[in-house]
């Protein structure tokens, strides 16, 4: 089996790195966290103090970080990635990160003849636990040859999908499309509740009719349980800010984006961060001065 580095054992990290301890592989792991790694450790894993360290160890180097500042820091300087790498090792970086940072990332490893795969992942926390993860990989279509395997650990679907950052505008387009998409249901549900409409009633009539396909999340928005994050609004605004930074870089107008993006700036400013990403939902309600009543799930 090949001993495998993993930087970065967020809630992404942690089950993706246990998933490769399981299939049998030998894996280093590093976060700024200690409380990250330690029961990974108690799993098996070996704790490094660096990324590195990690890279000097493992001919292959997994990240999973929260975006192009930490993935930056993570390769960069003296206890970065390059400094304990060699010629012909491979980095696959899960992390979401921008067109323009995949590419000076590609570019600074080439150099050292690191092969830098992007490799973004879709399908959430539980995805990550159950093995079911989506892979959209670019880069050295030799280096996602040798990945690929490894990925299969805790993935369902592996996108082999060319140059460099294609994979990355690939995630960016997904999250784009759901986190704002979902949006407009919400605006829809403060609308019927301004006009007395009774929530449940409104989502009876989206489920069979042309809305109907945002009929799940807006049930899911609905239930108001707002403190489970596990993807959290402030990770989403991120998500939608580079995305729309992205389409900036390729010539792309997206003012849809800009302004769906401007509704997740306002519910960080009310301080809704923390909270789950569909938690918009009260800034859009707050401009309306109206909220929607709660819907529990499978209520008549």
């Amino acid at each position: 089996m090949v001993t495998i580095g993993f930087i970065g054992t967020g809630s992404m990290g942690a089950p993706m790195a246990r998933r490769l301890l399981d299939a049998g592989h030998e894996v280093c792991v590093c976060d700024l966290r200690a409380e990250a790694t330690s029961p990974l450790a108690d799993a098996g894993a070996h704790v490094l103090a660096s990324p590195r360290e990690v890279a000097a160890r493992c001919r292959v180097v997994m990240s999973s970080l929260p975006g192009p500042p930490q993935i930056e820091a993570a390769v960069r300087g003296a206890d970065g990635l390059l400094a304990g790498a060699s010629a012909g090792d491979i980095h696959v970086d899960l992390s979401t990160s921008s067109w323009d940072m995949v590419q000076r990332i590609a570019a600074l490893e080439a150099e050292a003849g690191v092969h830098y795969v992007d490799a973004p992942v879709s399908g959430g926390t539980m995805g990550a636990v159950q093995g079911t993860l989506t892979v959209m990989a670019s880069g050295d279509a030799a280096a996602i040859e040798r990945a690929e395997p490894l990925l299969r650990a805790f993935s369902r679907n592996v996108f082999r999908l060319g140059v460099s950052g294609t994979g990355t505008v690939v995630k960016l387009i997904n999250n784009a499309i759901f986190l704002c998409a979902g949006l407009l249901a919400q605006e829809g549900f403060v609308l019927g509740a301004r006009a007395g409409l009774e929530p449940r009633r409104l989502l009876e009539i989206l489920k069979v009719s042309s809305g109907g396909m945002y009929a799940g999340l807006a049930e899911t928005t609905l239930a108001r349980d707002f403190e489970r994050a596990f993807f959290s609004l402030s990770l989403a605004e991120k998500d939608v800010a580079l995305a729309l930074e992205s389409a900036r870089a390729l010539a792309v107008p997206m003012p849809v984006t800009s302004a769906a993006h401007q509704t997740y700036v306002q519910a960080l400013a009310q301080g809704l961060g923390a909270q789950v990403f569909f938690a918009t939902l009260q800034a859009v309600e707050r401009g309306a001065g109206v909220e929607v009543p709660k819907l529990l799930p499978g209520t008549p």
